[in-house]
């Protein structure tokens, strides 16, 4: 069955950085856009990060762009978002995501606290 698991979050100070990997299982890995998506406390889920299959396409949502950075390696089908100059408001659990033929599946979320 589908996998996808999330590494560890935590604490960090703003300013700082963060690295998420999301391990993936039970499909092919290299054909699928991946995602990264992240809920706030209280808000609603958003879109924060895509990554085509080659890995060559990124896409950022306007609030991380030029801080994260999206990646992938299909050999070890993982996908990873290095976050960069963390701020209080990137504060959120972040989850990964995939479409498969239009079935969505989900990791378990790590929670991300940037605070001093």
């Amino acid at each position: 069955q589908v996998q996808l698991v999330e590494s560890e979050g935590g604490l960090v100070q703003p300013g700082g950085s963060l690295a998420l990997s999301c391990a993936a299982s039970g499909f092919t890995f290299s054909r699928y856009a991946m995602n990264w998506y992240r809920q706030p406390p209280g808000k609603g889920r958003e879109v924060v990060a895509t990554i085509n299959s080659g890995g060559i396409i990124t896409t950022y949502a306007e609030s991380v762009k030029g801080r994260f950075t999206v990646s992938r390696d299909n050999a070890k089908t993982i996908c990873s978002l290095q976050m960069n100059s963390l701020k209080f408001e990137d504060t959120a659990v972040y989850y990964c995501n995939v479409d498969l033929n239009g079935v969505a599946y989900w990791g378990k979320g790590t929670l991300v606290t940037v605070s001093s």
